[in-house]
């Protein structure tokens, strides 16, 4: 029996399992980026952030906040964008805490967006920032974007935060950007590419965090602007949750990602960011009420594409 002084632990399930059961639940695989860009907000929020960095993160924070409330029915989660709070300062990081705070109280997954990576001391430090309880208070995201490209060593803090905080990696593989293909594509002395290499390694840091739904909390960013490679990523990483970025306003559809979802429905996630975000702009709809619109149509034709 354990005494009255010792520190109480709640077990926290596999991140893994948590997204299968938001998928499950809801019936959508689709994540919404929060990319807060000052001169892109709604003209009623643009007005108030032009006095200086406090009111902007103010005003990013209510955007950031009201497109949680549109979109929180058609999503299993939302991934902050950390650059964009990152370069309003301290205001913009207290901003950042406060949305991720509210999305999780909205039964939202919060991925951030960081692409973290270093070595040592350094990157238990990003691990402890992102992934790590503060105090009393439960870690800032449920998720981080990590940079595998220095090696096993820069892994081993966010793994441990995945096996002692029931965490979750998605690691870069293949991104979506067309600069991607000038480093991630070429070729080994034996002629594999670099990225299938890291495919290859993500799947062995996986292994040991596979959750009761057959999938791993270590996952993978697979860009959905490079369909051609998608049956490739998921026969080399067959447990990984794969994050597919570049739907909507990188070109990418939901048809182009549809053999990521070979093994099993919550075995994928499909981010959309600007297009949702900012559809407001493409209509005369109120912001909130258009980022709902598109958030829906997008949830149902991922949902379809899928085949589950």
């Amino acid at each position: 029996m354990s005494s009255a002084t010792e520190p109480s632990h709640t077990a926290v399930a596999q991140f893994s399992d948590r997204v299968a059961e938001a998928v499950e639940r809801k019936r959508t695989q689709l994540v919404v980026g929060l990319d807060p860009r000052v001169d892109l907000l709604p003209m009623e929020l643009r007005g108030e952030a032009v006095s200086g960095r406090p009111a902007a993160a103010a005003a990013v924070e209510r955007f950031c906040k009201g497109i949680v409330d549109a979109v929180s029915p058609y999503v299993a989660a939302v991934k902050p964008q950390v650059a964009f709070f990152e370069a309003l300062g301290s205001d913009g990081w207290q901003a950042l805490e406060s949305v991720t705070r509210y999305a999780s109280e909205a039964g939202l997954l919060v991925i951030a967006d960081a692409k973290r990576g270093d070595i040592g001391s350094t990157a238990r430090a990003y691990a402890a920032a992102f992934l790590e309880p503060r105090g009393s208070e439960p870690p800032l995201a449920d998720a981080l974007t990590v940079n595998p490209y220095l090696g096993t060593d820069s892994m081993d803090p966010f793994l441990s935060a995945c096996r002692n905080h029931g965490s979750g990696l998605f690691c870069l593989v293949r991104t979506s950007n067309a600069g991607g293909r000038d480093i991630q594509e070429a070729t080994l002395s034996d002629g594999t590419p670099l990225w299938r290499h890291v495919a290859g390694l993500v799947d062995e840091w996986g292994a040991d965090f596979v959750g009761e739904h057959g999938m791993s909390s270590v996952g993978a960013v697979v860009g959905a602007t490079v369909p051609r490679l998608m049956g490739d990523a998921r026969k080399a990483m067959p447990q990984a949750i794969i994050l597919l970025p570049g739907v909507g306003a990188q070109g990418a559809s939901p048809a182009d990602v549809a053999r990521a979802f070979t093994s099993g429905p919550a075995s994928a996630l499909v981010n959309s960011s600007r297009s949702v975000i900012y559809a407001y702009r493409e209509t005369e709809a109120d912001w909130r009420e258009a980022a709902a619109a598109e958030a829906a149509r997008l949830a149902d034709e991922i949902w379809a594409a899928s085949g589950w």
